[in-house]
């Protein structure tokens, strides 16, 4: 008897093992076609990209460090939540008021000088934080960072199309797009350890205003070292007559339509993310009373799921198609923000944080590279100018009528109000894209290695 039962049993795991063999050698092909593909898509980024991503690594890694103590820095000097919100729609407005505007200069400098100015007036305007700690200060230096960033933001998409070929450009939007979040990552550890570092243990507290203010002029330090790849760019000089400043404004009263609907649904989202996402550090400071090292290592952890997510939506776009993508993760991340928001317990609401980043933002760049290839070249600047716009809106407003809710009512109506903004920029694209969409949209593509 327990002869039969040991043949069988060793029948069985011949089985079992040579059912798992045969699953792997299904899995393989499926596996490295994909790798393949994205391996070879990399090798083909140009060196002006690669520049580009060399400098996304470094300004990343400064701004992780900004993001995570600029808000306790401002709190240090005795400001509240109110005026936080403030700051934040201050820069915010300002990029929505001259998007447009940027969009024309970005193509009348050209992108190599745009890029370099977007980057410098941040740097410029940190340090003048830091050593001039004002209320007036803080309010006119985000003006000058809205204003660069606005000119960052609308430079940027046109080069990146203007230097990738159709095969490897949603990689390059989303690789490049993950590397920042990643060196995010590293740059929110070290802000969490940075105001300890810098007073060395001594009278000087870490959550001290002198601290705060020492750990952010290694972000200046950073964003000026984050300049010298671009310095390498080599560009085409274009005549006057080649930069074009009309055309833009001709394809917008062509196809208002379109154009109202590429930007429609990332104007909602923006309302929505601009009532909770500025003020994450502070939520969990007060909702949770996490430490400074604690929600650095915390947004640390989250830079780098999300910079995960974006690298691996490029195949994920290539199988379901780019608007799915941007449908499908989306609507799952919904449950993880109503869970992240209220959740009783900070390790679970710590566990959905980093679910619902990676699968909200992973599409971003994808749904941005869409954008892209529904324009005409000479127009790519404008729109997006207007996409810049959509996105500043809601941040332009949002936070302060959050940063009044927190004061007065917490962050709870913050939260379901961004919830239910969300779930309807989900529709729109779902709508405008998918609905009614023909079926051969959504058959697997660029499975080429």
């Amino acid at each position: 008897m327990n002869d039969l039962f040991m043949t069988g049993f060793t029948g069985a795991g011949s089985k079992i093992n040579s059912g798992r063999h045969e699953q792997n050698v299904l899995i393989r092909p499926k596996i490295n076609p994909v790798l393949g593909t994205y391996a070879e898509r990399l090798k083909s980024f140009r060196p002006n990209a690669r520049l580009y991503l060399l400098n996304v690594i470094l300004a990343g890694a400064a701004m992780g460090i900004f993001r995570l103590l600029f808000n306790f820095y401002v709190i240090s000097l005795g400001y509240d939540e109110a005026f936080l919100g403030n700051l934040v729609a201050t820069s915010s407005l300002t990029s929505l008021v001259v998007a447009l505007p940027m969009g024309y200069l970005a193509d009348r400098l050209g992108r190599k000088i745009s890029l370099l100015l977007g980057g410098l007036g941040v740097a410029v305007a940190i340090l003048a934080m830091v050593l001039w700690p004002s209320g007036t200060t803080f309010i006119l230096m985000n003006v000058v960072i809205g204003m660069a960033q606005s000119l960052s933001a609308v430079t940027m998409g046109p080069f990146l199309m203007e230097n990738s070929a159709e095969k490897e450009r949603t990689y390059l939007f989303s690789f490049g797009a993950g590397l920042q979040m990643a060196s995010v990552s590293v740059g929110s550890w070290l802000g969490g350890n940075l105001p300890s570092w810098m007073v060395g243990g001594g009278v000087v507290l870490p959550t001290d205003s002198h601290a705060y203010g020492l750990a952010l002029m290694v972000v200046t330090a950073g964003n000026a070292l984050s300049l010298l790849p671009l310095f390498l760019l080599r560009l085409p000089r274009l005549a006057k007559n080649e930069r074009s400043s009309f055309a833009p404004i001709a394809y917008f009263s062509k196809h208002p339509f379109l154009l109202g609907k590429l930007i429609l649904p990332i104007l909602v989202t923006s309302i929505g993310a601009g009532l909770i996402m500025p003020f994450m550090n502070v939520f969990y400071r007060q909702v949770y009373s996490q430490s400074d090292e604690t929600i650095g290592a915390l947004f640390a952890w989250g830079s780098l799921a999300m910079g995960i997510g974006l690298m691996i939506a490029p195949p994920l776009a290539d199988r379901i198609g780019k608007i799915q993508l941007v449908v499908i993760t989306q609507a799952i991340s919904i449950p993880f923000l109503a869970l992240m928001g209220f959740s009783p317990w900070f390790a679970l609401s710590a566990g959905a944080y980093y679910i619902r980043l990676a699968l909200m933002n992973m599409s971003s760049p994808v749904y941005q590279t869409f954008v892209m290839e529904q324009v005409d070249p000479p127009s790519r600047a404008m729109v997006a100018s207007l996409v810049s716009m959509s996105n500043s809106f809601g941040w332009a407003f949002s936070p302060t009528i959050s940063g009044w809710i927190q004061v007065n009512y917490g962050f709870g109506p913050a939260f379901v109000a961004t919830i239910v903004l969300y779930v309807a920029s989900i529709y729109l694209y779902w709508a405008y894209f998918w609905k009614n969409k023909p079926a051969e949209s959504k058959k697997p593509k660029l499975i080429d290695a």
